[in-house]
């Protein structure tokens, strides 16, 4: 049996996708940026809640993740059942059928500059 890694549930806190990049598109647009590990046999369905701190949480955005596969997809691609606003500070609760992996990257080229970060989202569950 292989072994399975990651956790059921994951979240960040500090997503923020500037209004104004720079540079060429689609490479150097700003962007938050998730990646997603499924080691286990099975495809994953990941539930993406959005949170603000000014109004209620959107819901219902969903991707799939194959078995054995790694996808990764932008925040700014979440657009049903609704666009994440650029410009406006939010934080994000994964929520998985099958234990997964989750790294979150920022790109900001806002003002001609750019800046690129990674860091692991945080493992919320007791599963393993």
């Amino acid at each position: 049996m292989k072994r399975k890694y990651g956790k059921k549930t994951w979240c960040f806190p500090g997503g923020f996708i500037p209004v104004e990049s720079s540079g060429k598109e689609p490479e150097f647009l700003s962007k938050d940026e998730i990646a997603v590990l499924n080691t286990t046999e099975k495809d994953a369905t990941v539930k993406i809640s959005i949170y603000y701190a000014d109004q209620d949480p959107v819901t219902g955005y969903a991707i799939q993740v194959n078995a054995q596969r790694v996808r990764q997809f932008r925040i700014n691609d979440l657009i049903d059942p609704q666009a994440v606003p650029l410009g406006v500070p939010y934080g994000a609760v994964l929520e998985s059928d099958v234990p997964i992996v989750v790294q979150w990257t920022k790109q900001i080229t806002a003002e001609g500059r750019m800046g690129i970060m990674g860091a692991m989202a945080y493992p919320a569950d007791g599963d393993s």
